[in-house]
């Protein structure tokens, strides 16, 4: 799965665009200093995601919306379009 497909799938999963589920974790005081550990059991417990799908909310969140280009083009399941990462929902495409 791509990047952008663990985002797409979590917006399927919780009904809030990616976008939505960062602001929320702001509101929480989460940000880039924030553990892992702590978003993940948010997930978990609010929206019933897993670990991997948590974890590259957390990738974003800490990182931003940018991917390093080792990640786009080629070939197979894992390759994403772009560097760059949609948070701002399914329907904005």
């Amino acid at each position: 799965m791509s990047f952008q497909a663990y985002l797409d799938t979590i917006e399927r999963k919780t009904g809030k665009t990616p976008a939505e589920l960062l602001a929320e974790a702001g509101a929480r005081g989460y940000d880039a200093a924030t553990k892992a550990g702590v978003v993940l059991q948010w997930l978990k417990d609010d929206y019933d995601l897993g670990r991997g799908h948590g974890m590259a909310l957390f990738h974003v969140l800490k990182n931003g919306t940018t991917i390093s280009d080792k990640h786009v083009g080629g070939t197979g399941a894992h390759r994403d379009d772009s560097t760059t990462l949609r948070v701002d929902g399914l329907a904005n495409r």
